[in-house]
């Protein structure tokens, strides 16, 4: 990737993956006729739980999809009667059904890079004991699609589906060290820079100088800037003609590895499943 100047002030911060829902952004004058607008909403509704609270009610529901109370209580009652939203016994409080996961699970089981990377995760997974990793890029997000948890697991929190920052991630650096110069500074236009840990680097410049040492190297490693106690390195699996479609990392906890540790033994794990997964033929998409 050339090098990448820092870009100029004027970003825009999008919020978390973990805050109430909003409003789709796109201004009503772009959209084709074809839009249907209830099923946004009905999204919105879904969106709420992204948040900390399991149960909300009708109100807190509304509050964070950004809707009036009228076509709240209507699409939440839908959604409740097509099985995907459940009212609390007793109480004024609904949460998500088990029936939402149908879709997370038709996606991963027809999902080829999945299917061809899972041997390789499970080898290393074998090989180190430790827990291993595959992601995908939305956005300015990396998204979890499989994971082996190792005996020493930092987060438990992290599951798949779960999402973070790709700029403070492992996994992200080496799939942006394989990216166009233009989708790389979408990316960063569209990151919150704000820390998560004390160690998280903000620093457009530095963000951008370690995207190419990655490029260099063919591997990306961080230390605690998305949790604490965590040491991740990443290596990126493309395409045929050398675009990141996803990466496999290994994280390990910082009591029991060093950084320099995790470069000279583990870094060769990730870069070696990476590129066989990469020579595979695999059915993915660039978005």
């Amino acid at each position: 990737m050339p090098r990448l100047p820092a870009r100029s002030s004027g970003r825009t911060e999008d919020a978390p993956a973990t805050t109430p829902a909003k409003s789709s952004s796109a201004p009503s004058a772009s959209r084709s006729s074809l839009f249907v607008g209830s099923t946004e909403k009905t999204f919105q509704v879904l969106h709420a739980f992204d948040g900390p609270a399991r149960y909300m009610t009708l109100g807190d529901i509304a509050k964070a999809a950004g809707l009036d109370r009228s076509a709240t209580q209507r699409l939440v009652h839908t959604l409740e009667v097509l099985g995907y939203l459940f009212r609390v016994p007793e109480t004024r409080t609904y949460g998500l059904t088990t029936k939402v996961l149908q879709f997370s699970y038709n996606y991963i089981r027809a999902n080829d890079l999945v299917e061809k990377a899972a041997p390789y995760l499970l080898d290393i997974f074998r090989r180190v004991g430790e827990t291993t990793n595959l992601q995908e890029l939305d956005g300015h997000e990396i998204v979890y699609i499989a994971r082996f948890p190792g005996q020493h697991l930092v987060n438990i929190g992290i599951v798949v589906g779960a999402r973070l920052p790709a700029m403070y991630t492992a996994s992200g650096i080496a799939m942006l060290s394989r990216l166009p110069e233009s989708r790389v500074r979408e990316i960063l236009a569209n990151t919150s820079l704000e820390p998560m840990t004390p160690y998280t680097t903000t620093d457009e410049k530095k963000l951008l100088e370690r995207i190419q040492t990655a490029a260099r190297r063919g591997y990306a490693i961080v230390e605690s800037e998305t949790v604490m106690g965590d040491i991740s390195v990443a290596a990126p699996i493309t395409d045929h003609d050398g675009y990141a479609v996803a990466a496999i990392n290994i994280s390990v906890p910082t009591s029991r590895w060093t950084r320099e540790r995790v470069e000279a033994e583990l870094a060769p794990h990730v870069q070696v499943a990476a590129t066989s997964i990469s020579k595979s033929r695999i059915s993915t998409f660039r978005r």
